[in-house]
């Protein structure tokens, strides 16, 4: 079958290598995942303890609670055997697809497989570490890297050129994201600030961190509705971020999800959480009509959402519509 020929300029193709490449680290770093999650569900050990004269078998967890699973007897004895088992296969696997992962990476690197900035991955990794990861979600120009990913192709620089990453905070999961950061002791930009110490919310824009290099974080928000709280801090610490309220928050926050592993220009690895490309191009089509909109913002939304519609036409086909269903863009 002859190579893909684009219809347009918008796009190049990867190399081949680089796509071999992209699919072998991307594999690895899927299974890493599910090791990681292994291995978490074997954490702790369990152990022999003489307890009212009788050997038990005690559950540790890794934060050192304990617990008694019975007194010594055939029962005990196999759940013993076979979690002792469980936890050494899970480690060794755990162990060696990490190795496995570094020389991916290192891989990427040398072929230039990626071109996310590194802030980005490194803070995305970040909230995956502390588990919080999927109260938020990728948006904005920064959504396109994941959809050219994808595409195994590189968009044109005009449409991807920005100095900030906006992350949407799913306002419906804020219970459990604040009960996780109160049982971590932590802040939101004290997460950031494990990718870059620079990392300060913005005095007069806090919903906005800069780091030293100038790049941005912007931690956004739908209009409050229902029980959603305005104004929103994202922990108690007063240097923390507040998530600022945005016109298309709703529809960004309904939308559907695509998760996709990307890479960054320094060969590491993250799943990026975003919106399915075509609602992305809905979405920015109807912010480049919007009444108000400032002109230079609404000729890149109108761009972007052309783009999009164009990758999923060409190199996305099984994320095109069902006979019946609405078209790409509306």
């Amino acid at each position: 079958m002859p190579p893909h020929t684009p219809s347009t300029t918008l796009f190049l193709d990867q190399s081949e290598s680089q796509k071999r490449q992209y699919i072998d680290a991307e594999t690895v770093f899927l299974a890493l995942a599910k090791a990681k999650k292994a291995a978490a569900e074997v954490r702790g050990s369990m152990l022999w303890r003489e307890l009212r004269g009788k050997p038990t078998l005690i559950r540790t967890s890794a934060s050192g609670a304990q617990k008694s699973l019975g007194v010594r007897s055939a029962e005990t004895e196999a759940i013993y055997a076979s979690f002792m088992a469980r936890k050494q296969s899970a480690e060794e696997r755990h162990k060696a697809l990490k190795a496995q992962l570094a020389t991916q990476q290192r891989l990427n690197r040398a072929l230039r497989v990626g071109r996310v900035p590194n802030v980005v991955v490194g803070v995305i990794n970040a909230l995956d570490n502390i588990g919080v990861q999927d109260h938020f979600m990728v948006v904005g120009t920064h959504a396109l890297f994941a959809y050219e990913t994808a595409a195994g192709v590189r968009i044109t620089e005009e449409a991807m050129a920005t100095r900030d990453v906006d992350i949407l905070f799913d306002t419906r999961k804020r219970i459990s994201f604040f009960t996780a950061m109160k049982k971590l002791d932590s802040s939101l930009i004290g997460v950031l600030r494990k990718v870059d110490p620079s990392f300060e919310v913005v005095e007069d824009q806090l919903y906005t961190a800069r780091n030293q290099d100038g790049f941005e974080v912007d931690i956004i928000r739908r209009t409050a509705k229902d029980a959603d709280p305005h104004p929103l801090r994202m922990s108690d610490e007063d240097d923390d971020f507040w998530a600022v309220q945005v016109s298309m928050g709703e529809k960004l926050q309904s939308a559907r999800r695509m998760d996709q592993v990307v890479v960054a220009t320094s060969g590491e690895m993250a799943l990026m959480r975003t919106v399915h490309p075509l609602d992305f191009a809905r979405i920015k089509l109807g912010l480049s009509r919007q009444v108000g909109r400032d002109p230079n913002k609404s000729g890149k939304d109108a761009l972007q959402s052309r783009i999009v519609t164009e990758l999923v036409s060409e190199y996305l086909p099984h994320f095109l519509p069902a006979e019946g269903e609405a078209p790409l863009v509306q």
